[in-house]
Formats: C-alpha cells, sequence, structure tokens
C-alpha cells in the first residue's frame, strides 16, 4: 500500500508561485492552468497558487481581468515542486478580451455590450482613412458627400451622424475641427477602432443612441520606432503619415504623430448645367469636371510623459496643431455649384493624461484626461460673379455665391473626463464616469476695414455623470447594470424680428436620467450571447444647435432626443485544423422621441442649406449578419449584410390631429440595405523568408433609397440608385514589414456612386504607396 503511494506521488508534481503585476502589486482571483487540460485553479488574495498534475511539458497559462494573458513552458518532474513566479501587464485596452476571429475584425468577448473591434493591422499599407476602415464592422456604412475632405458620416445600425460619437483613447472628440475628422486621419494612426453599438458603457461617459467609435492608438511600451508613408494616387492625390518615439529604461517616453492630405478632387460627375441666357437648368445631365474642390489639411500630435511609475502608470503631456484649407464646390443638392467659395481653419490643443492602477488601494483604477482646443475657422464667399457647371461664370448683382461673407468663427472647447474603476475579488465592480464639456463659440466678420464680432456668443456646457456594477461570477456569464445623468445649459442669439436684423440673448437648461442594463452568456464554447437595454438620452451637438455658420443652420431651441435601445447578438467561432469559421447575428430595436432629423431648406434665390429639426417619434428595426471563413494563413473570405428600417412613428401631424400622410414610411435620405464582401489571399515567405505577397478584393452594395419622403411618390428624381461598387488592391511586405509597397483600384468597374441627397463620388481611381517601419 506503501509503495503504491510512493509511485503515485512520483507520477505527479506541484507548481507553485505567486502572481503580481508589473507594479509589484498581488493579482488575486487571477486564473491559472495547464493549457490543453482540465488541471487548474485560481490564485488567493496574495496572489499564491498551487497546482498539481501528472508529469510532462506542458504551458502554463495566467490570465486576470484587466491583464495581458502569460503564456509559459514548464516542464514538470515527479516528485518535483516547481516555482515559477508571473508578472502580468496591465492590458493597455479598455475591453476585457479581444478575440480575433478573421482578418481585420475581432469579438469583445466578456464584455456583455455589443461590441466589435477592427485590427488596422493588415491595411496598414494601404491608402485607407480610419473611416473606410471602419466599414469592415457589421453594420456600419460610410456616407461622403464628395472625395478628400469632404464632409462624412458614419452610419450605424440606422443612426448617423451626430448620433454616432467618436472618441481616440477614450476622450471625446467634439469640437476638434475637420483635420481630425475619420475621413482625414490616416489608418496607421491606429493600432485597433472599437465599435459600441446600441448601448454604450459608462466608461466612455456619452450620450450616444446610436454609439460608440473609439480610436485605439499604440500604448505599448516600446524602444526606438519610426512608421512612415507616403502615397499618391488619381485626382493629384498625396497623403504621407510620420510616427516615430521612444520610451527610455526611466520610463521616460515621446511620440510624434504627423499626417497630411491633399487632392484636387477634380474627378467627373453627372450635373445639370444651368444656360445663363435662359437662367434655367438644362434638363439633361452632362459629364462635368469638378473644378472648385481642392482640399488639404496637415496635423502633429506631439506627446511626451512618463510610464510605468509608482505613482503613475502613465502621465502624458500633448500638443496638437491641425490646419485645413477647403474649396466648396457645392451645396446640400449637386444642383448648386460654387466657383470660388472657400473655406479655411486651424486648431491648437494640449492635453494631459494620467492614469494609475491600484491607485492608493488595491483594485482602484483611475483615468484623466482634460484638453483644451482652440479652434477658428473662416468662410469666405466673397464672389461676384455666379458659375455654372461648365466652369462659365457671369457677374451677379450682389456678392456672395450661398451668402456674401467674410467670417471667423472662433471655437474653444474645453473636455475633461475622469473614469474610476474599482474591483472587489473578481466578481464585482463597479466604474464611475464625469464629463464635462464647455464650449464657446465668437463670430466675427471680416467684410469691414475693421472687425466686428457678434455681441452675443454661442455657449454651451455639458456634463455626463455614470456610475455601472458589474457582476462577474464565473467565465462563463456576467452582467452589469448602470445609470446615468445628462445635463447640459445653453446660450445664445435669437432673432426678434423675421428680417432677423436684431437678436436678444436666451439661454435655457436640460438634465434627464438614464439607464440600463446588459448580460452575456456562453451556451457552448465559442457560442455566446448577448442582450442589453437601454434607456438612453443624446443632447444637442454644437452643429445642431449652432450650425456651422455656413451651410448648416443651427436651431437653439432644439430638444434631446431620447430611446429605448434593445441589442441582441449572438456570435459562434471554432477553429479545427487549419480552418476557422466565425458567424454572428445581431438584432436591433430602436423607439426614439424628438428625433433630431438634418433636411434641406430651401433659401432666397434658389439656394438650399441643411437644418435641423425635432421630429416626433422614430421607430428603428432591423439586423446584420456576418460570416467570416478562413484556411490556414493563406486565405480568407468574408462578408457582412445589414436591413436596418427607420420609420415614422407619428400617426399624426406634429401639434395637430390630422392624420400623417407618411406614417410607417421610411425615414428620407436614409439607406435601408447594404452589404460587403471581401476575399483576401496570401503568399507567406515569396521570394525570401519573411516577405508576404497580398491580394484583396472587396465590395460594397447599396440598396436604392429616397432622400425625400416616401410620400412625395417614386419619381426618379428623387431616389438615390442600387450602387454595387468593388476594389483591388495588393501589396508585397519585405523583412518582416520593414519594406511595404501597394497599388490599389477604387471602384474598378467605375460605377456612379451617389450619397447624401444625391451628392456623386468618384469613379475609377488608382492609387500607390510606400511604407517603411523600422523598430519593435
Amino acid at each position: 500500500m506503501l509503495m503504491g503511494t510512493m509511485t503515485t506521488w512520483a507520477q505527479e508534481a506541484i507548481v507553485f508561485g505567486k502572481v503580481i503585476s508589473s507594479d509589484k502589486s498581488e493579482i488575486d482571483f487571477a486564473t491559472v492552468y495547464l493549457k490543453g487540460t482540465n488541471y487548474g485553479c485560481t490564485t488567493n488574495e496574495k496572489g499564491i497558487y498551487h497546482l498539481k498534475a501528472p508529469v510532462g511539458t506542458y504551458t502554463l497559462i495566467v490570465s486576470a481581468i484587466g491583464y495581458e494573458t502569460s503564456e509559459k513552458q514548464v516542464v514538470l518532474t515527479g516528485g518535483e515542486r516547481l516555482k515559477q513566479n508571473i508578472v502580468l501587464k496591465p492590458s493597455v485596452t479598455e475591453l476585457d478580451e479581444v478575440v480575433v476571429v478573421s482578418t481585420g475584425v475581432s469579438r469583445v468577448k466578456r464584455s456583455a455590450f455589443n461590441a466589435v473591434a477592427v485590427d488596422t493591422k493588415e491595411m496598414q499599407n494601404s491608402t485607407k482613412s480610419l473611416s473606410e476602415a471602419l466599414t469592415k464592422a457589421p453594420g456600419m456604412k460610410l456616407r461622403e458627400s464628395g472625395g478628400v475632405g469632404s464632409d462624412m458620416q458614419l452610419m450605424m445600425d440606422g443612426f448617423s451622424g451626430k448620433h454616432v460619437k467618436v472618441f481616440i483613447d477614450g476622450v471625446p472628440q467634439e469640437g476638434v475641427g475637420s483635420s481630425f475628422g475619420l475621413n482625414n486621419i490616416p489608418v496607421n494612426f491606429a493600432e485597433r477602432i472599437e465599435v459600441y453599438k446600441g448601448v454604450v458603457p459608462v466608461g466612455f461617459g456619452t450620450d450616444a443612441i446610436g454609439g460608440v467609435i473609439n480610436i485605439v492608438t499604440n500604448k505599448k511600451r516600446r524602444n526606438w520606432f519610426l512608421d512612415a508613408s507616403y502615397s499618391y494616387g488619381s485626382f493629384n492625390t498625396h497623403k504621407s503619415y510620420i510616427n516615430f518615439g521612444q520610451t527610455f529604461k526611466n520610463g521616460f517616453t515621446y511620440e510624434i504623430n504627423a499626417f497630411q492630405n491633399y487632392s484636387d478632387n477634380d474627378y467627373y460627375v453627372d450635373a445639370p448645367v444651368q444656360d445663363f441666357a435662359t437662367g434655367n437648368l438644362n434638363g439633361t445631365y452632362q459629364r462635368v469636371k469638378r473644378f472648385n474642390d481642392t482640399y488639404h489639411n496637415e496635423a502633429i500630435v506631439g506627446k511626451v510623459g512618463i510610464v510605468d511609475k509608482k505613482w503613475a502608470d502613465r502621465l502624458m503631456f500633448g500638443f496638437t496643431y491641425s490646419h485645413m484649407y477647403k474649396e466648396i464646390q457645392t451645396g446640400v443638392r449637386q444642383s448648386i455649384v460654387y466657383g470660388e467659395k472657400h473655406r479655411k481653419g486651424h486648431s491648437l490643443m494640449p492635453s494631459l493624461e494620467y492614469s494609475k492602477r491600484n491607485l492608493l488601494t488595491k483594485g482602484l483604477d483611475v483615468t484623466l484626461t482634460a484638453n483644451y482646443n482652440r479652434n477658428a475657422t473662416t468662410n469666405v464667399d466673397t464672389a461676384a460673379y455666379q458659375y455654372n457647371w461648365l466652369g462659365e461664370k457671369q457677374p451677379m448683382n450682389s456678392r456672395g455665391e450661398q451668402s456674401y461673407q467674410y467670417s471667423r468663427a472662433d471655437n474653444d472647447n474645453w473636455n475633461g473626463t475622469l473614469t474610476v474603476n474599482y474591483r472587489i475579488g473578481k466578481m464585482h465592480t463597479f466604474t464611475f464616469n464625469h464629463v464635462l464639456n464647455a464650449f464657446t463659440r465668437n463670430n466675427t466678420s471680416l467684410l469691414a476695414n475693421e472687425e466686428q464680432t457678434d455681441a452675443i456668443a454661442k455657449k454651451t456646457q455639458k456634463n455626463i455623470s455614470g456610475l455601472s456594477y458589474r457582476l462577474m461570477p464565473s467565465e462563463h456569464w456576467n452582467a452589469s447594470v448602470f445609470g446615468k445623468y445628462y445635463n447640459q445649459h445653453v446660450a445664445g442669439p435669437m432673432a426678434t424680428t423675421a428680417n432677423q436684423d436684431d437678436y436678444e440673448k436666451i439661454s435655457r437648461k436640460m438634465d434627464a436620467f438614464g439607464y440600463g442594463i446588459a448580460g452575456t452568456y456562453f451556451i457552448l464554447p465559442g457560442l455566446q450571447v448577448k442582450l442589453s437595454y437601454e434607456k438612453a438620452y443624446r443632447l444637442p451637438t454644437i452643429e445642431e444647435m449652432f450650425g456651422d455658420e455656413d451651410l448648416e443652420m443651427g436651431e437653439i431651441t432644439i430638444r434631446p432626443e431620447n430611446s429605448d435601445n434593445v441589442n441582441l447578438n449572438v456570435s459562434y467561432g471554432k477553429s479545427f485544423g487549419k480552418h476557422s469559421v466565425y458567424v454572428e447575428g445581431g438584432v436591433i430595436y430602436r423607439d426614439t422621441k424628438d428625433y433630431i432629423q438634418r433636411n434641406v431648406t430651401d433659401l432666397s434665390g434658389g439656394k438650399y442649406a441643411a437644418a435641423y429639426t425635432n421630429y416626433g417619434k422614430v421607430l428603428t428595426k432591423g439586423f446584420n449578419l456576418s460570416a467570416r471563413y478562413s484556411y490556414s494563413n493563406w486565405f480568407s473570405i468574408g462578408g457582412n449584410f445589414t436591413q436596418m428600417d427607420v420609420r415614422d412613428n407619428m400617426k399624426t401631424m406634429i401639434g395637430t390631429t390630422v392624420p400623417n400622410l407618411a406614417y410607417q414610411a421610411r425615414m428620407p435620405n436614409l439607406p435601408y440595405q447594404f452589404a460587403d464582401a471581401d476575399v483576401n489571399f496570401y503568399w507567406r515567405d515569396l521570394w525570401e523568408k519573411g516577405n508576404v505577397l497580398t491580394l484583396t478584393y472587396d465590395n460594397q452594395f447599396l440598396h436604392s433609397f429616397s432622400y425625400y419622403s416616401q410620400v412625395i411618390g417614386s419619381s426618379s428624381d428623387y431616389i438615390v440608385p442600387n450602387q454595387f461598387s468593388h476594389n483591388l488592391s495588393l501589396s508585397y511586405s519585405l523583412k518582416n514589414g520593414r519594406y511595404n509597397l501597394s497599388l490599389e483600384c477604387r471602384n474598378f468597374t467605375d460605377e456612379k456612386l451617389y450619397d447624401n441627397f444625391s451628392l456623386q463620388k468618384a469613379g475609377r481611381s488608382f492609387y500607390g504607396k510606400v511604407r517603411v517601419y523600422f523598430g519593435k
């Protein structure tokens, strides 16, 4: 009996040790197990673990919420006690866990919120912008009014524009200027892009109804590195990017990001040409070349600070400068053409970022950010001539192609965020977030010899506070409940006469409470279901209240939107041998009141502008599907499909008992069915080890939709047609990514592409890019 016991003991071994973080604090309730086996345990309150297993060679896996997973090979010998202390690095992401399921798109696995992450790594040799990269995510649609630098909106599950909020590293991007619009930032700027659809976590402290986009930059500690690229293409388009920096052994770090875009945007469109002799628009559309649409912007972001100290994981001071120049070819409708109208501006933004895990006590994590942005935008519309699409011109009786102006808008924007997480063991996490945003705009006319500043400034201050609790009793399920408080104060001028020649200052306050719940459950390994609900509010934005002082007309009395949002998502991922499959489906429901709608408004003289109004009730129902298959590391195919109906839910006309003829009709100018797909081939170690040749084909389909209310009729004049575009790209990477060359052909079938209110986009185009990367 004793011999049998000794034999069993000799065939087993013990591995033990302590799990700590890089700041030397113990990590309790960390998961420790041997890969591919059922042998595992968790650490105690002092971070200590003991694990008994048969002799053999294993991979020891150690993971904990908020930390990067550690993998280490261990050899267990009979009767041995093997000591293995493990140091875990804090995760650079706010997400619980990101599991890559295919090239490009990842699923945020443990999070109860419906979220995906777009990995930009395989796009960094392309000329894509961040907005173009986002179209790989399910339910996302990019809407642009033209070429490089044009007005852009991202549509997410039926909501677009101001309904979707944008962050960079968790910092709101309201009021930062057009140079930092997602269609102007190169894809290399980000390590990944997180997309939260519908219900939004408290940690972002935002008032989005449609969802949140968070641009995540690379914050990992790196030795000296350099990433630089230049591209040239159709329409005299130049784009360049450089990013370099270094972290020293003592923790001192610096980083520089700079990028530039330039394009003549002189592509061909089909447009009606005005006959100056009769003053009428030619009923037949002609193929004409854009001639007043040059755009360029330059931006530089510098950061310097300290990382990995006892008193701070990260303390960074930053400074951003950007400049832009934009010629304006059309108004909100393509029948309007301008020949000299343009806009220019610059922005200065100092910033501060501080974060510390386990501040003062174990489990207390704090992140603080603050920035001030001074943005000046000058609108110039002083031409004495009227133009048509052929570039012909005739004198006008008065100056100004849209409205006579030469004015500067000085925008001052203060922003601060505070996020506090408190973890109690493994099961409980509390999160508090507060966002403060204060904005002031002063308008100054430059038409006279002496500048004339408006007597009444436009101001808004917004405070949003949120508190959430997450329960995570096991790896199989978790749930979160949360509440949010919204407060906004608005002040500005309002016209007191019909001629709008006299103004008085008005002010108002708005506040509201929101709440929600989200949960996730793993039915089987790889099969996950997520369900979330939120009573959400969205406060009016600066543009909706104050306009852009040019083509966008604000409405200072506009009310906040509120919505009941429900999201259901089911996903399944499986790898077997060299094969990998991933499928997911989501159902979306939004019941929105005081929906803020952007409409085209007729002005005198046959001119148009965009205006915002509260439109009663809107109901959104829809779904999206996503699937991908990959074989080994040389082939991948996948795509997304979205069907999203956004319908008028007002039975009677607003403020009356008259039946609403548009009841249950689709809301105008909103695509409701679209899809995309891509196929990728990889030839690795081609001609030399470490080289990769990549061939990618992708496409985008858009079903026709009406840009006016359906009750007007089905005239083709009001319909944006079906569109199906195709793209090809070829890239060759040498020396493990040190040197990279790529060629692209976009819209190679020369499909006629349209978007907001029938504005036409570019046809077939070609681009080439050179990129170098040094460092690790």
